[in-house]
């Protein structure tokens, strides 16, 4: 079973993700800030990471940074209900992070995972998310 950490200050947005991912098999952990995002990193593994760039406090954007410095190359899906999504692919590090804007399609939200997902093996030469097709 693959592991998704979904990083969202509304507990709606949260809610809805995470029903999608569980009906695709996926075991959830949820955060409503950075900081309880990394206190949840540390103590697991993921295979994907949903975060909302507008967190309260520090951003999703840093939040992302430093998921990476700890795992390079893991699959990211970064969302917002804003058009700010432009500045995450102008970040050189954070290049291969898939841009959803809210609100999206269920259908949406899966195949940004699965390119988050493929982005990743191209990045890693296949050594994070191994079989994490969706």
């Amino acid at each position: 079973m693959l592991r998704a950490l979904v990083v969202d200050d509304q507990a709606d947005v949260r809610t809805m993700i995470s029903i999608v991912l569980r009906v695709h098999r996926f075991a959830i952990i949820e955060a409503a800030s950075a900081a309880a995002a990394l206190q949840a990193f540390e103590g697991a593994t993921f295979d994907v990471a949903i975060v909302d760039i507008f967190l309260q406090g520090t951003s999703g954007v840093d939040l992302i940074t430093m998921m990476r410095e700890r795992v390079p190359g893991l699959p990211v899906v970064a969302i917002s209900g804003m058009t700010a999504l432009d500045f995450v692919s102008q970040s050189p590090d954070l290049g291969d992070v898939i841009c959803l804007q809210k609100p999206f399609r269920p259908n949406d939200l899966i195949h940004a995972i699965t390119q988050a997902c493929a982005n990743s093996r191209r990045e890693t030469g296949g050594a994070l998310a191994q079989g994490a097709v969706v």
